[in-house]
């Protein structure tokens, strides 16, 4: 049975973007065209170099931010305030998954490579307010993104999280390599990948998922 893999897991940690939301809704469309907007503008290039730079950041650094700030000392506060400044109506309250998240047993954390705020309000839309123990974002690991090791020990440390009795919830399987290797039951949501020793479990209905572990 699923549930035995995760009878030892007392903390419970889930991605924001395309995991607690299906990404059908394209949410994260926006914060794409958000981006492009502030590197046209702040790196003064055209549209088309602008979104090159945006995936060649993601790529190499993890995060668009994260390659900004290495390459050309981004202040990271005011790209966040603004690629984060979108339309949350076509997230709509999941009052079944908001059950099965509060059914798990011990503690249970978001934590986003977006910041604080904005997980805020992602979680208000949804319909998530009040479920969570504790919301991690980018700035509580130092502007340091997912996948990279030390964010995730920065984010856990403050946290007290003893990752051997943790599981994540990830869209990106990137984002799952650094867990596993520390010890976490891992699980990506979504379409399904292909094969890694680093995930655990997949599934593409986090709700039926997580009912089955509750």
């Amino acid at each position: 049975m699923v549930a035995a893999s995760f009878s030892h897991v007392r903390v419970w940690v889930f991605d924001l973007d395309n995991t607690l939301y299906n990404p059908d809704v394209r949410l994260f469309d926006q914060i794409v065209d958000k981006m492009i907007a502030f590197i046209t503008r702040e790196l003064k290039v055209n549209d088309v170099e602008a979104n090159r730079l945006r995936g060649d950041y993601w790529s190499k650094y993890g995060t668009t931010l994260s390659g900004l700030m290495a390459e050309h000392d981004l202040d990271p506060a005011p790209f966040l305030a603004e690629v984060h400044d979108i339309d949350f109506s076509a997230l709509a309250p999941d009052p079944d998954l908001a059950a099965a998240i509060r059914a798990l047993p011990g503690r249970r954390i978001v934590y986003t490579n977006g910041d604080g705020h904005y997980a805020g309000r992602v979680l208000e839309a949804r319909g998530l307010t009040g479920i969570f123990d504790a919301v991690y974002g980018i700035e509580h690991a130092g502007y340091r993104p997912k996948p990279e090791q030390a964010a995730f020990e920065a984010v856990f440390a403050l946290d007290g999280l003893a990752p051997e009795s943790g599981a994540m919830f990830e869209d990106d399987t990137r984002n799952l390599a650094v867990p596993h290797a520390m010890g976490m039951r891992t699980v990506h949501v979504g379409p399904a990948p292909l094969p890694a020793d680093h995930i655990h479990h997949h599934t593409d209905n986090l709700t039926a998922f997580l009912s089955q572990l509750g």
